[in-house]
């Protein structure tokens, strides 16, 4: 039990609590201790009968069973993978950062949800952040079942069809990859690579609520100050050439 307990508290802080209650709520509904009709997302009850914990609950519940506790299983996995990477990487030390992520894909998914009446948001999140893990590791070259390699960018897209065999949907990954997407353009690729304004920053309370751990911009609306100078010496004009595969975290 203590390697397990040393296991669990080597993981970054936010992936942490945020597999915690990917493992508990479910595992709270399997036991018959919270009826599982009050984990979903239903628009009608949340809108209109004012249960405001359905959107937090959705993302966390999984109707955990026989046909889907593989679909689950894989799920989590990803979700401890590629949200520890992005945060202790791209995102390493500015967790005020890494959770305005989170708090933007999820918004985004939370309306998507009650436009669409999709009644489970623990999928899209997990996929939102694989997809920005694969766009600014796009070069890297990963490996998936039965030997298969490719380029990162290409991930989101595989994982939709491998769980569309397994699951047999692709509504849950492809909104995932669509809002992920709208993130990575919005912070990265739009004020980045074509020069346009910053339409996304992270609040203020934020930063006083989890303070960054060592030096840099506040918030990703410029390039760090060596990628800055990389560009300038490369006369990039202020452009930075995202088919490297960089990891901000390690400028």
């Amino acid at each position: 039990m203590s390697d397990i307990g040393d296991w669990f508290r080597s993981i970054p802080a936010i992936t942490r609590y945020w597999f915690a209650a990917t493992v508990a709520v479910p595992l709270v509904g399997k036991l018959g201790l919270i009826s599982p009709a009050y984990l979903f997302l239903w628009p009608e009850a949340f809108l209109y009968r004012f249960q405001i914990w359905r959107p937090v609950t959705a993302t966390f519940y999984f109707p955990v069973g026989p046909g889907t506790g593989f679909l689950y299983l894989v799920n989590l996995y990803f979700l401890y993978q590629y949200s520890t990477r992005l945060e202790t990487g791209a995102f390493d030390g500015r967790p005020a950062d890494y959770l305005f992520m989170l708090l933007f894909n999820w918004i985004c998914i939370v309306i998507t949800g009650l436009v669409m009446d999709m009644q489970l948001l623990m999928i899209p999140l997990i996929m939102s952040v694989l997809y920005v893990w694969a766009q600014l590791n796009r070069d890297m070259i990963v490996s998936f079942w039965f030997g298969t390699r490719f380029k990162a960018c290409y991930l989101p897209w595989v994982i939709l069809g491998f769980n569309y065999i397994i699951g047999g949907s692709v509504i849950n990954e492809l909104i995932g990859n669509l809002v992920g997407h709208l993130y990575f353009f919005l912070m990265f690729r739009y004020p980045m690579d074509l020069g346009g304004r910053n339409f996304l920053s992270t609040p203020q309370f934020l930063y006083r609520w989890l303070p960054s751990r060592r030096g840099g911009v506040s918030g990703f609306g410029v390039p760090p100050a060596s990628m800055r100078r990389a560009a300038d010496q490369n006369g990039g004009g202020g452009r930075h050439n995202w088919g490297q595969g960089f990891r901000l975290g390690d400028q």
